[in-house]
């Protein structure tokens, strides 16, 4: 599968669109919104720059990103008047897979720039927006031409389904399962972990070619606490859809192979993980590494398992339509998915985690 040419967030604004149904993630950027914003400040007060650059890698197709880019405008424009410094122009750049709903960001623009020029005398700052398709894992932007990235909830998602995870014949050898479970081999968190390395590594050296020496980056990842990579953080939720895909093969509305064949390109890292590949590719420098666990809330007095249920399916379809074609019954699945978190919940909590780590380029 290639994961660039399917993978995307459900776009729109519908029902099961990534827009309705992101609320955990916009939780876990405002939970750190503080860290981002004095990190572009600190930014800005060491290089005041004339013209600012901004990337969002992973910008996806909600109204996140725009909100997030107009509270970085105002904390430089406040830094700025502090230290008698004339407003810089922005140059913003928003990025995600070429699948990405961009024109429902697009559409989100005119409003964002009546918003910047609302007690301003409509002299808005001078702001210029453009998408930015492509993979993050490889090189986007000329050299030195930016000054902060931010990326949230993108970076546990990997280029690609590890190779290894495969035999020679093309067999998954982690049958009935979508990640690394109880019953998978060693070598298939071996295989997810190398697939990490890599990917991680080249994201590091493409961005560090791309900011200025100085440069910021904030990036707001799915991780997990210890070693063991099956806990009931985030490995859990993808062991609950191998059980949801389970019953779907029982009730004959997909087949046991399909199922067998399907993993997901995602890697929870560890705290020491991540160090090691900082450390090791060695363009930056860790200003900090926090982990944080997400309140659960829910709208409309829907239950935590619905509301967990919809947020995986909005990440998740592009790839289960693509693999399983029309043949599955997505709303029976995530059902059935909602139901499981709910009675793993009386069970026992669930508590995925998330780090948010502050890096500068050497």
């Amino acid at each position: 599968m290639d994961v660039e040419k399917v993978f995307h967030m459900t776009g729109g604004i519908g029902k099961t669109s990534y827009a309705q149904n992101s609320a955990f993630q916009k939780k876990a950027s405002d939970m750190v919104k503080h860290i981002t914003l004095e990190t572009i400040q600190e930014l800005y007060y060491e290089v005041t720059p004339k013209s600012l650059g901004i990337a969002d890698l992973g910008c996806s197709s909600g109204p996140h990103s725009l909100s997030l880019i107009k509270d970085m405008v105002e904390a430089v424009e406040g830094t700025s008047h502090k230290i008698f410094h004339p407003m810089p122009e922005f140059r913003v750049y928003l990025n995600d897979l070429p699948t990405n709903d961009f024109n429902s960001v697009f559409k989100s623009l005119p409003d964002f720039y009546k918003d910047l020029k609302k007690d301003r005398n409509q002299e808005g700052p001078a702001i210029f927006i453009a998408g930015y398709p492509g993979s993050f894992y490889g090189r986007l932007f000329p050299c030195n031409c930016l000054h902060f990235i931010y990326s949230s909830y993108s970076l546990h998602w990997l280029s690609k389904v590890p190779p290894a995870l495969y035999d020679e014949h093309g067999k998954s050898i982690n049958k009935g399962n979508v990640y690394i479970s109880e019953s998978s081999p060693p070598s298939v968190s071996q295989a997810y972990y190398k697939q990490f390395q890599e990917d991680f590594s080249l994201f590091l050296k493409s961005r560090s070619e791309e900011l200025v020496t100085g440069g910021r980056m904030v990036l707001i990842l799915l991780g997990r606490i210890g070693q063991d990579h099956v806990d009931r953080g985030n490995s859990f939720f993808w062991e609950i859809l191998s059980r949801s895909l389970a019953i779907s093969v029982s009730q004959a509305e997909i087949e046991k192979e399909k199922v067998d064949s399907y993993e997901v390109h995602f890697f929870a890292a560890s705290r020491n993980e991540l160090e090691d590949e900082v450390r090791r590719e060695g363009s930056f420098e860790i200003d900090k590494l926090e982990m944080f666990e997400i309140e659960r809330e829910v709208k409309n007095g829907e239950s935590y398992g619905t509301a967990v249920a919809m947020t995986v399916r909005a990440v998740q379809e592009s790839m289960l339509c693509d693999h399983f074609g029309d043949g599955i019954d997505l709303d029976t699945l995530f059902n059935n998915y909602g139901k499981m978190i709910d009675e793993e919940m009386v069970e026992g909590d669930v508590k995925p985690i998330t780090f948010v780590i502050v890096l500068k380029k050497l």
